[in-house]
């Protein structure tokens, strides 16, 4: 190798390149002659130096310094180019350019993307890793946006090539160096990935509990009690510590980051009852009233006054044991109230509706804060140790609108305070979303339309930069975050405001027609539909949407709003019933929950033909039959009910409608082996705080005793108990022909005018199909007995 005299030699020297080197100040002397024995590679400190130029004009391979060491330190032989190559800042990139019209500067654009080591291409297609544009016209931008390639200027490359001599990174002692780690408390596929991290950072890991591990990284969250007590040479810290050490890209200090062992008492696994030895049902009916009303205490802080509690004499008529909302948590968290309003009125349907849309619109202000405090503000903060995690644009990518809509919802929220605190049945919640139609529009799209790219800039982000990675590991595990990911935060945007035009809806239900809110919610959810059509409809899933109608299609009776572009289908679960709601016990109940609701639907009992479109395709007829259509806002909690010898993998839901005065309890059982109740019940959570914009999903689920709650499904197996259900549903419905047929025969009919018609013939006919032809059969009385008095 012969060097440029300005090349240290102590630089060279750090490194053993096992290559003969020459160190020379003339490269003349070298470069007119040809040596066949081997190859001549000329390493220089200067591209742009009379010696490039001699070189380069007589086609001598020429490399810089980063090139010699990046390779010395890979242990790899020196990369061949046929172009000059000065470092591998730009390997593995390829790039395209777009919008430039001096020839001259993008030429010595190209020729340093080729000096540090990266690709040009003319056409834009999908191996193009990033576009280089001065404007933002042009077709190749357009296919960048689409495509979600990274834009950007020309001065990134300039920037790059001032930053090209900054090789010292990959001699940087690692962040693990002479560390041993081992990992507790994490599954399979997180202790696996921090295994493979550990290596690429320096460090090696070993089993728990081998002597010569230095540090034991806990999960916190999950481990209790350690199961050894650890020795003064081992550090047993937080994950934490493990992610920040990768983010900071070196060892942080055990000290700020120590397990402490958890000595507060274990969260207990079941309800605790009274006894349930009593022979009174209602004492029974009672008890698991309050079990539900315990389950769903609200612990939220709320702006609005307490209701009062009923006296003595006027419980039964005034409210149900299992109201949420006379908690003490609830009670005591409450602020004083501003109106004189009596508080009787702020029991209706409206109040309630009202009430849900602020604690929603509060809930998702406090998530919109999160992303901002916990991801956005860090990520954009100067000087962070090691650098800047990502760069501007990738940040602008990733968040776009966030500040914006944040900011016209905290106003929307203060509202909406504002109005529940001083309620009166007159007051307008209409205007003040039409107050905010205009920001709503501008800020709202600019992000949906770009939500994919947002996404998989951080998918690739967190692949390709391990400090990005690592960042989003802390974050995402403290309590703020509700344990979920960055992606899964910034999805709420998306389905915010369809949410609140539902609320609207369910809002303008109750107002009545004298109210002068009525039209102004009209209004209101016009404007919210104005803004979602300037949402790009090319981003609707269409396979989500055909999921969709393969279910209208299965259930018979679907309603059919459970069409929207803002839907999509998230799992189908085969359930018993095992209560009398939603539906009769033993019925097969199939469960189907979306983004934002649940469809329930029975199998049907009989069916009796076929469907037949009007282009003569048969299709096979509803399977399935439509109960309820349920919003998930309306789930309060869901229970894991303990396998015990009376009841086997089962689970229920408490459910409170806001038209209703109690909770009501639906419970079922799994019906075969394909569904892992846990993993059912983990995303059915998290799709209700999804829905009413809670970042807690966990706190939805609670492991309870089946007992407390009166489910068994003991008798769901027996060929015996299925003959008694199929009689007993027989039975009911011959009680309810026997019902039509003593009220038919108390009436007094006589037929006339009508010599066609025979009465015996009506009187059959009335038997043999009295649900759907009775009121047609009564018309046809009422015109033999109009005939009969003219």
């Amino acid at each position: 190798i012969s060097c440029k005299c300005a090349i240290e030699w102590e630089l060279i020297g750090l490194v053993d390149i096992n290559t003969p080197f020459i160190m020379t100040d003339s490269v003349q002397e070298f470069g007119d002659g040809e040596n066949t024995e081997f190859e001549t590679v000329f390493v220089l400190t200067q591209f742009d130096s009379p010696e490039y130029n001699y070189l380069y004009k007589h086609e001598h391979r020429i490399v810089g310094p980063p090139v010699v060491l990046h390779c010395a330190a890979k242990d790899e032989p020196l990369q061949f180019s046929c172009r000059p190559l000065y470092s591998t800042t730009m390997l593995n990139l390829s790039l395209c350019f777009t919008g430039f019209r001096n020839k001259e500067e993008m030429k010595n654009l190209v020729n340093l993307v080729h000096h540090m080591g990266g690709t040009i291409r003319k056409d834009f297609s999908t191996k193009v890793t990033h576009l280089v544009a001065y404007s933002t016209h042009g077709e190749k931008y357009r296919l960048a946006v689409c495509m979600g390639t990274p834009i950007l200027t020309p001065s990134w490359i300039l920037k790059a090539w001032e930053r090209r001599d900054d090789f010292r990174t990959e001699f940087k002692v690692p962040p693990f160096q002479d560390c041993v780690l081992s990992f507790l408390g994490f599954s399979e596929e997180e202790k696996a990935n921090m295994e493979e991290r550990t290596l690429k950072h320096g460090g090696t890991y070993l089993e728990v509990g081998n002597e010569r591990c230095t540090h034991m990284v806990v999960e916190e969250n999950l481990v209790k009690e350690l199961p050894f007590s650890p020795s003064k040479n081992l550090f047993v810290v937080k994950q934490e510590w493990f992610w920040g050490s990768i983010q900071m890209d070196a060892r942080a200090g055990e000290s700020m980051y120590l397990y402490e062992k958890n000595d507060s008492p274990a969260m207990k696994k079941a309800v605790s009852l009274l006894s349930l030895t009593t022979p009174n049902s209602n004492r029974k009916r009672r008890r698991l009233k309050d079990t539900l009303a315990q389950l769903t205490k609200e612990t939220e802080i709320s702006p609005f006054p307490p209701r009062k509690r009923p006296s003595a004499e006027h419980s039964l008529s005034i409210g149900s044991l299992l109201d949420i909302s006379n908690t003490p948590e609830t009670c005591k968290s409450s602020k004083p109230s501003k109106s004189s309003t009596p508080v009787l009125s702020k029991q209706s349907a409206r109040w309630q509706v009202s009430k849900e849309l602020y604690q929603t619109e509060s809930n998702y202000v406090d998530i919109l804060s999160t992303i901002l405090q916990l991801f956005k503000h860090p990520l954009e903060k100067e000087g962070q140790v090691g650098g800047p995690i990502l760069a501007q644009e990738e940040i602008k990518t990733i968040f776009g609108s966030i500040p914006d809509i944040y900011e016209v919802h905290t106003r929307i929220k203060n509202d909406l305070e504002e109005l529940l605190t001083d309620w009166s049945e007159n007051r307008s919640v209409g205007n003040i979303i039409l107050k905010y139609s205009k920001e709503l529009v501008k800020a709202y799209p600019p992000f949906v339309n770009f939500f994919e790219m947002s996404k998989e800039t951080i998918v690739r982000c967190e692949k390709q930069k391990p400090r990005f990675h690592a960042f989003l590991k802390i974050n995402q595990a403290k309590p703020e975050c509700g344990r979920q990911t960055l992606v899964e935060l910034l999805i709420r945007p998306v389905q915010r405001l369809p949410s609140v035009a539902l609320l609207l809806n369910d809002i303008k239900k109750h107002t009545s027609d004298d109210n002068p809110d009525k039209i102004t919610l009209e209004k209101a959810i016009e404007s919210l539909k104005e803004v979602m059509t300037h949402i790009n409809e090319d981003k609707r899933k269409t396979e989500g949407q055909k999921q969709i109608f393969d279910v209208v299609y299965e259930v018979d009776g679907c309603p059919a709003n459970l069409l929207s572009s803002h839907r999509s289908l998230v799992y189908r679960v085969e359930t018993i019933a095992l209560g009398d709601q939603p539906c009769d016990r033993g019925e097969n109940v199939t469960l189907f929950l979306f983004n934002d609701c649940l469809e329930i639907a029975r199998k049907r009992h009989k069916v009796i033909n076929t469907f037949k479109s009007p282009l003569g395709q048969t299709r096979p007829p509803p399977p399935l039959k439509h109960i309820a259509l349920m919003p998930l806002s309306q789930i309060r909690r869901v229970l894991d009910l303990q396998d015990t010898e009376e009841c086997v993998n089962a689970f229920a839901l408490v459910v409170r409608p806001p038209t209703e005065q109690e909770n009501l309890l639906f419970s079922f059982q799994l019906a075969g082996e394909e569904t892992v109740k846990s993993a059912w019940l983990r995303t059915l959570c998290r799709h209700v705080a999804n829905t009413i914009c809670r970042a807690d999903a966990e706190d939805f689920i609670q492991c309870t005793d089946p007992d407390s709650l009166q489910v068994s499904t003991k008798d769901m197996d027996s060929t015996l108990s299925k003959a008694s259900r199929a009689i007993k549903k027989t039975s009911k419905k011959v009680k309810k022909g026997l019902r039509k047929r003593q009220q038919h025969d108390a009436k007094t009919v006589q037929l006339v005018s009508l010599s066609d018609v025979t009465p015996a013939f009506v009187e059959d006919f009335l038997l043999l199909m009295p649900c759907m032809f009775e009121p047609i059969a009564q018309g046809v009385f009422s015109s033999c007995k109009a005939s009969e008095a003219g």
